[in-house]
């Protein structure tokens, strides 16, 4: 019992020091950034952003205007639209995944015509799974104990790592289908150039004959 409660308090100090870490990038009038994510399927991603807008007195970048909003844009691993929408120059995104895969999302400004052509600096954090969990509020809104919470974050991250288990099988069979596609194509191949050798070599051993009994008639 005392090994358990020492590998459950191990478990809690991995989950509390795990951290996000975010990015940013800079974008020009009519630029768009995209990402790709590796995201299984039923998975929550929040999107967490800040747009700067560059000051060329300074050479820094100060709060942007409050009509620049940004326009984000997620697709599947089918293409298909998942979010498409405007969103205010600081805020966050939510989308949940129905398909495993790559989704791309893409971020650019709704407007083309920004002041002279400033650059924007976007500050952006992704937030997969359980990373996307106010856990804070979920305490607040289930009167959760603290040891209550630690074990729901527990039981939300077990869950996260079958999900991720879930898609590296998924990926590994669409790799295998992928890899006995293309083996047969290379075999089919090779199957074509050898007709088409021996095709070739009957074809000038026939003109060969054809012009040796013309020669001898001759």
């Amino acid at each position: 019992m005392k090994s358990f409660g020492n590998l459950f308090w191990v478990f809690v100090f991995l989950l509390s020091s795990y951290t996000v870490q975010g990015l940013y990038f800079h974008i020009g009038e009519t630029e768009r950034k995209c990402f790709i994510e590796e995201i299984p399927d039923d998975t929550t991603v929040i999107g967490i952003y800040k747009v700067e807008l560059h000051d060329p007195k300074t050479g820094g970048y100060m709060p942007s205007n409050p009509n620049i909003g940004m326009h984000v844009e997620v697709r599947d691993p089918d293409d298909k639209t998942v979010l498409s929408k405007v969103y205010s120059t600081e805020g966050r995104f939510t989308f949940t995944s129905h398909t495993p895969g790559e989704h791309v999302i893409c971020l650019y400004s709704n407007s083309t015509k920004w002041f002279a052509g400033s650059q924007l600096r976007v500050h952006l954090d992704i937030q997969v799974g359980e990373q996307a969990v106010d856990y804070a509020n979920v305490a607040r809104k289930e009167k959760l104990t603290e040891l209550q919470l630690r074990i729901r974050q527990l039981l939300d991250q077990v869950d996260q790592i079958s999900k991720e288990q879930n898609y590296q099988r998924y990926r590994e069979e669409r790799f295998r289908q992928t890899s006995e596609s293309t083996n047969q194509r290379v075999l089919w191949w090779s199957f074509a150039q050898t007709a088409v050798l021996l095709t070739m070599g009957y074809w000038q051993m026939r003109h060969l004959k054809s012009f040796f009994e013309a020669k001898k008639l001759v």
